[in-house]
């Protein structure tokens, strides 16, 4: 089981502050850190501001030697997909190869009002899209050009650079879609993941991606599959409660929908997700000052599951 560390920066964090739980996530043997792609905050006031993912994921990749970096999810209606494929593998460029690219549609409406980013009414093709151009770049081959003439975007003889360190960067689609989500995942994904679900809802959306690649003629055990879970893990039930109060969160709650309690009940709780397909769990930390808590999963959790 891959243990990795998720954050939520636009909740409110700086730079320094992502780059402290970079490198605690490396030297505590995580197996890699992640971060959302959002501009604004959803709850609380978000101070300082937002970082942009891809500028964050940068500067990491020079102060990280070890650690995956990634996003969960990069939103499609941010970024022309020529320029994301150019500012992904440079990144994976800039880290000795050690990048991976979540993707999703977009979802969050007032962060582009906010901002005055366009939000299509028709998002997921426009996702359809950005991954047959961006892979269909990086695939391409030295000396070759790439063209596509889609209905939301067109590229004409491009040179197709710059390309990844990796051979193949690792493509993460999520979600809970019944036919399109899984589809997409079984074309394009290297990983699929469910954020925030249940083991039932779990369960049922594995078996539809891995419905869908043998359907398109690709072994299911091709991808990784993988949760995203909130965690809140404490020595006993007064260090869970304070936890949870710092991230405004009720325990009960927290144990229902997340990866919450001692660490005995959290290995538990993820020996349930691994028993219906899961590979890889993302600790979403939400106070990113507790460096204490990525210790205690470290240690007493990633120890046991190890």
């Amino acid at each position: 089981m891959d243990l990795r560390i998720f954050t939520e920066p636009q909740q409110g964090a700086t730079y320094d502050t992502l780059l402290t739980v970079a490198k605690a996530t490396e030297d505590l043997g995580f197996d890699a850190f992640f971060r959302s792609d959002h501009y604004l905050h959803m709850g609380g006031d978000g101070l300082p501001g937002p970082t942009d993912a891809w500028i964050t994921l940068a500067g990491l990749a020079r102060e990280t030697k070890r650690i995956r970096l990634g996003t969960l999810m990069t939103a499609a209606t941010f970024r022309l997909p020529g320029v994301l494929a150019i500012e992904v593998a440079q990144v994976d460029q800039m880290s000795g190869g050690r990048v991976e690219l979540g993707i999703g549609a977009g979802w969050f409406e007032e962060e582009h009002k906010a901002y005055g980013i366009p939000f299509p009414k028709d998002k997921f093709s426009r996702l359809e899209e950005q991954l047959a151009i961006v892979t269909g770049l990086w695939e391409t081959k030295p000396g070759d050009t790439f063209s596509y003439d889609g209905r939301h975007y067109q590229l004409e003889n491009s040179p197709a650079r710059a390309k990844p360190a990796q051979s193949r960067l690792p493509v993460l689609i999520g979600g809970f879609g019944a036919s399109r989500t899984p589809k997409l995942a079984a074309r394009y994904a290297d990983e699929f993941n469910v954020p925030f679900g249940s083991i039932e809802d779990t369960e049922r959306q594995f078996g539809r991606v891995r419905a869908a690649a043998s359907e398109a003629g690709r072994s299911p055990d091709d991808l990784v599959y993988s949760n995203a879970l909130v965690a809140c893990v404490g020595a006993n039930d007064a260090e869970v409660a304070r936890r949870a109060a710092a991230i405004g969160r009720e325990v009960d709650e927290l144990k229902q929908n997340g990866l919450a309690g001692t660490p005995a009940e959290v290995v538990d709780r993820i020996g349930q997700f691994a028993a219906v397909g899961s590979q890889r769990i993302y600790f979403q930390i939400l106070d990113l000052d507790d460096l204490d808590h990525l210790e205690m999963i470290s240690s007493q959790v990633g120890s046991q599951l190890s």
